[in-house]
């Protein structure tokens, strides 16, 4: 492939010398520096790219103090020294050369919680929505509500002062933070649950001091909103003048002044009951005139989308199920009110509601207002809650190398100044002739305008420095403040104008006291003697490459993070969930490629360890395509892994497990054909397998072709020139199912059977998804052109073709259309094929009295969730009862949970969310071939093909 290229500037620190005294030292956590693990840490969700030579991820608080008293050694005194958390930020908070600290991995503990006292004390790597899942069951909660909650940490939260949905209720993390321990330089620390060591009365000293001299000065210049301006909080730190609160002053201080290491988090009651009310307008501008009239029901939050974000939801289809009222005509985009209220009585927040609704739709009708919708459960709540949710990364999806970027996207300004704000913010925005997106928070006057803008254009990043400079300055003129959410990084270039000389030297004593020598996430937000960080100087992150170039989406990658959600049960990522590196995750591997793609012209030394670095990145990639179709720009990490492995093997020889899986691939029809023979041939090769090519657990030949159920098996050519019934069904055979489980074709067959259909099976052909997986892109275009030949012949007949295997059934969806081999008719699923029959008014037969069993999908199904929604109508239908499961990955993906190498990975995923799903069951259904082998391995529980149980149901009866 032809890839175009950059040079990579060498970093100038050693990191061996590093790890190794770190290891020397008793540090238990892991030290990496491999060029995909910089990669991964020198992005997050903003613009710049900021390389670090070297990660340590500490197992605890005590790793922490070995950490810091290793690098207080005079030879790494140097070393900058930046804590990061689930790699959120959106102006670059966290990013850093040096020594980067990965909290997330290991210190994401739940340490002790005290229902009474209304506390939890956490470790800083805690994701936001797992700690709130833990305590949902004393009814509690962490208020903050982040629209990133399913992955940014606490120790992010409170190092950028975070805040989200419901703020003007709950307020932001800092008034929901009791207390906290800061690691200091050398491993000193101070902790609110401890008292002060004997050391610190000079630094106190010094601390009370700086917040006398610049409490005063500082409030003078900064207005007093809600969402109200912190980091070095002179003002809480220093509540009167007997008090000094330290522990305020790193709260939103975004790691300047030290390693937080366990944070005392204020706790309080969830809400029983909770209404969403979506309101739809045909302007912005009307949803947002809207607002005062909305905060008159002390509503929770109040949340704005604009026309254009609400045009990118739509074509994502995240808008298929919308209720009528805010459908509108399809076509004509709108702009939404989400507006949620509260309680613990039902019945008033009922009377809440309906007032609510009346005052909207009586004689004082907000202009433009053309639907409003109450959610219904929580069920609806949550689905319409995750559209808004959605906004920041589907406007990273837009086509064009102008992209929406956040640099100005958390101005907050007082609501009853939000309207003229926003009239002039845009005024800017159209005087430079840019597009923008918008969304944000209408009840706490915060809201998040992205201009899109091309930052690998000179012109743009010039632009972009001006707009800067505007938008700061209208900030100001509407008394607001530039930093109302997201917190400062980058952007704090701008802090010491805000804040005035006299509190910015009040700051830069603080930073002093508690940094002497400058070492924590330098250059940002206080200097003393490091220059600042600035918004047009800082390296970029690159954007854009040649659309047609195979890597070309790993520049669209904008740092999202979806893919690093904590859920076990979401598909997306499995890899990184096993091992919570970030270069094991979709966003970690797009940092990778991309990182190699700049390398293809370096020296050979450089490029040699770059190709082991980005294959070691890919080598636990499963291929579970969720990345695909879960990720706001769809960065389809499984294509771009299959060109780096064309590119990988083009002067290196494949290991013996690649060529045996390819060859197995493409001799299935024969061996299909020549079963009786093959099948004691390849028992007796079993054992040559597992020593000779490192595989374990392959599954054995099929006794049997499904020809010994009686149906027809014939080859695709004279499947395309008989004439039969309308109620034929094709079924379509992937080469591993036709030989090693033709009880999954058998089974798809009776059960079509069993509703009425004529199932006719075509012979095993080829068709390319090993040679995909594998980066044989040549064999891969062989083998599937001469399938689409065989399959659109097949559909020129008229006969629906239905799919055994997911995996296949998506490939030949997926793969073959980007390599632009799109089927004259797709290849259907089962449940699919059945749903369709169903709209189309076929009668099956009712089974009764049958005992409810669990369904489980394969990875590449779950990430649609028609497909579960799909199963449970035709179950539904027939009269059995079925439990779809909510899980991931099973960790096999078809040979990755077979090779000796990845065992520990894949028995971590399967024991991640399946194992506690299939403990105790005698049967589960599940629809993949490579998640029924792995039941089988790590469970007691026999797994069948869900047709199986349609057919079992009808055959007893």
């Amino acid at each position: 492939m032809t890839i175009h290229s950059r040079n990579i500037p060498r970093e100038p620190t050693d990191p061996q010398p590093i790890a190794a005294a770190l290891k020397a030292g008793g540090f238990r956590g892991e030290v990496t520096w491999d060029a995909a693990s910089r990669a991964a840490m020198s992005t997050d969700n903003s613009i710049y790219e900021i390389r670090p030579d070297i990660i340590a991820a500490p197992h605890d608080a005590d790793d922490v103090e070995t950490l810091l008293a290793v690098l207080s050694r005079p030879e790494f005194a140097h070393i900058p020294i930046t804590a990061r958390g689930g790699g959120t930020g959106t102006n670059g908070q966290a990013l850093n050369t040096g020594l980067i600290v990965d909290f997330r991995r290991h210190m994401n503990r739940l340490i002790a919680v005290n229902a009474a006292e209304g506390w939890a004390d956490v470790e800083p790597g805690i994701v936001l929505d797992d700690l709130n899942a833990r305590l949902a069951p004393a009814g509690l909660f962490f208020a903050p509500t982040t629209s990133t909650s399913n992955r940014c940490t606490i120790g992010g939260m409170v190092a950028t002062d975070a805040s989200g949905k419901g703020s003007r209720i709950y307020g932001k993390t800092s008034d929901n933070v009791l207390g906290l321990d800061l690691m200091l330089d050398g491993g000193r620390h101070l902790s609110t649950s401890a008292p002060l060591p004997v050391w610190s009365p000079p630094l106190i000293d010094t601390l009370t001091a700086a917040c006398d001299a610049g409490r005063a000065p500082l409030l003078s210049r900064v207005p007093a909103l809600s969402r109200r301006f912190t980091g070095y909080d002179l003002e809480r730190a220093r509540p009167d003048k007997e008090t000094l609160d330290w522990w305020r002053l790193p709260i939103g201080a975004e790691g300047t002044l030290g390693l937080v290491t366990r944070i005392r988090v204020r706790l309080v009651a969830r809400p029983k009951f909770r209404r969403l009310v979506v309101f739809a307008f045909s302007s912005f501008t009307e949803a947002l005139g809207a607002g005062t009239a909305l905060l008159a029901f002390e509503p929770l939050a109040i949340e704005v989308m604009d026309e254009w974000v609400q045009g990118l939801a739509r074509k994502a289809g995240l808008l298929n199920d919308l209720p009528q009222a805010l459908a509108g005509d399809g076509v004509t985009p709108l702009a939404f009110n989400f507006v949620e209220l509260s309680g613990s009585d039902e019945d008033k927040l009922e009377e809440s509601v309906a007032a609510l609704r009346a005052g909207m739709e009586g004689p004082a009708k907000p202009k433009g207002l053309v639907g409003i919708h109450v959610a219904l459960d929580d069920a609806e709540v949550a689905r319409l809650w995750a559209v808004r949710a959605a906004s920041v990364g589907l406007l990273g999806k837009t086509s064009g190398t102008r992209r929406p970027i956040a640099f100005v996207e958390d101005c907050v300004v007082p609501v009853e100044n939000l309207a003229a704000f926003v009239s002039d913010f845009t005024a800017v925005l159209t005087a430079h002739g840019l597009s923008f997106g918008m969304y944000g928070h209408v009840d706490v006057g915060c809201l998040h305008i992205r201009p899109a803008l091309d930052m690998d254009s000179a012109p743009d990043r010039a632009l972009m420095k001006t707009l800067s400079d505007q938008v700061y300055a209208l900030t100001r003129r509407h008394d607001g403040i530039f930093w109302g959410e997201h917190g400062k990084g980058i952007r704090g270039a701008y802090l010491q104008d805000f804040v005035g000389a006299e509190a910015y030297g009040a700051f830069q004593r603080i930073k002093t006291a508690l940094d002497p020598h400058g070492r924590f996430n330098p250059g940002k937000l206080v200097s003393t003697d490091t220059p600042i960080h600035h918004i047009a100087t800082t390296p970029f992150r690159p954007v854009n490459t040649a659309p047609s170039d195979p890597l070309a989406q790993a520049f669209r990658c904008n740092g999202n993070a979806q893919c690093l959600s904590y859920q076990a049960t979401v598909p997306m990522c499995p890899s990184y969930k096993a091992t919570l590196d970030p270069r094991h995750s979709p966003k970690g591997r797009a940092d990778a490629l991309r990182d190699w793609h700049r390398t293809l012209d370096a020296q050979p030394d450089m490029r040699a360890q770059m190709d082991a670095d980005t294959f070691a990145a890919l080598d636990l990639c499963l291929g579970c395509k969720a990345c695909a179709t879960a990720c706001p720009v769809q960065v389809d990490i499984p294509e771009m892994k299959s060109h780096f492995l064309e590119a990988y093997y083009t002067d290196r020889r494949r290991p013996l497990a690649d060529r045996a899986a390819l060859m197995m691939e493409r001799f299935a029809p024969l061996i299909a054909r020549l079963r009786s023979v093959a099948r004691p041939v390849g028992n007796l090769l079993l054992p040559l397998a597992k020593r000779l090519l490192g595989f374990r657990d392959l599954p054995r030949l099929a006794a049997d072709g499904p020809e010994r159920a009686g149906y027809p098996v014939l080859p695709a050519g004279r499947i395309a020139r008989m004439i039969w019934p309308e109620t034929t069904v094709c079924l379509v055979q992937d080469p591993f199912t036709a030989v090693f489980d033709t009880q999954a074709v058998i089974a798809v067959a009776n059960g079509l059977a069993a509703l009425g259909y004529r199932p006719v099976i075509a012979s095993a052909m080829a068709g390319g998804k090993a040679a995909h997986v594998l980066g044989d892109r040549k064999g891969f275009r062989q083998q599937a052109e001469r399938l689409k030949m065989q399959l659109d012949r097949i559909a020129a007949n008229g006969v629906p073709m239905v799919g055994i295997d997911p995996a296949f059934v998506m490939m030949l969806r997926q793969e073959y259309r980007k390599s632009g081999l799109e089927l004259a008719a797709p290849v259907l699923l089962p449940q699919e094929f059945l749903a369709s029959r169903l709209d189309a008014g076929d009668i099956w037969p009712t089974a009764r009295g049958a005992v409810r069993e669990k369904l489980f999908l394969h990875c590449t199904e779950a990430t649609q969730p028609q497909m579960a929604a799909q199963w449970r109508r035709v179950f539904e239908r027939i009269g059995l009862p079925v439990e779809v499961v909510a899980t991931g990955c099973c960790g096999m993906a078809g040979l990755f949970g077979h090779l000796e190498r990845h065992q520990t990975v894949s028995r971590d995923l399967f024991a991640l969310s399946w194992k506690a799903q299939t403990d105790g069951e005698q049967r589960v259904a599940a629809t993949g071939f490579s998640c029924r082998c792995q039941t089988k391995r790590f469970s007691q529980a026999s797994a069948i093909h869900p047709m199986a149980r349609i057919a079992d149901a009808f055959a007893a009866g």
